[in-house]
């Protein structure tokens, strides 16, 4: 029994399912980043340069069947080794992005730390006089007895 209580004391630290909460978010902001990338920007990227649609950017390795390969998914389908650039520019472009928000997310913390520094500790009060008298009469009654 102590080891179940021992990995329920670990699973319910605040650090552990803040790491759980944060992961996941992660998994669904990388779905949006993905979708954005893919669907919003390449498009219009592609569409700026002169209509190259970067999904099917690629190069033929080798073909040695000589199949006709229209686009990445046909050349998986018959085997032939590709040289997938678009794909490749896409996952670039996902970085970027969510190296991007993640540098906004850690400058907006250290802004909010900076500013929890800056403002002022409040100084704990001065003992009030019967505080004060009390603590003389504790430090006397203390001496008699020495």
């Amino acid at each position: 029994m102590s080891v179940f209580k021992e990995f329920r004391d670990f699973a319910v630290k605040g650090n552990m399912i803040d790491l759980a909460i944060g992961v996941i978010i992660g998994a669904a902001f990388g779905a949006i980043v993905s979708s954005i990338v893919d669907d919003v920007f390449m498009p219009l990227i592609g569409l700026l340069i002169g209509g190259i649609d970067f999904s099917n950017l690629f190069v033929v390795l080798s073909n040695p069947d000589n199949v006709a390969v229209p686009s990445v998914a046909a050349a998986k389908e018959a085997g032939v080794a590709t040289l997938n650039i678009g794909l490749f520019i896409n996952a670039v472009v996902k970085f970027l992005i969510i190296a991007l928000v993640l540098f906004a997310v850690v400058k907006g913390i250290n802004a909010m730390k900076r500013q929890a520094a800056k403002e002022p500790v409040q100084a704990t009060p001065a003992p009030s006089r019967e505080e004060v008298l009390l603590t003389e009469i504790r430090d006397a009654l203390r001496a008699q007895r020495s």
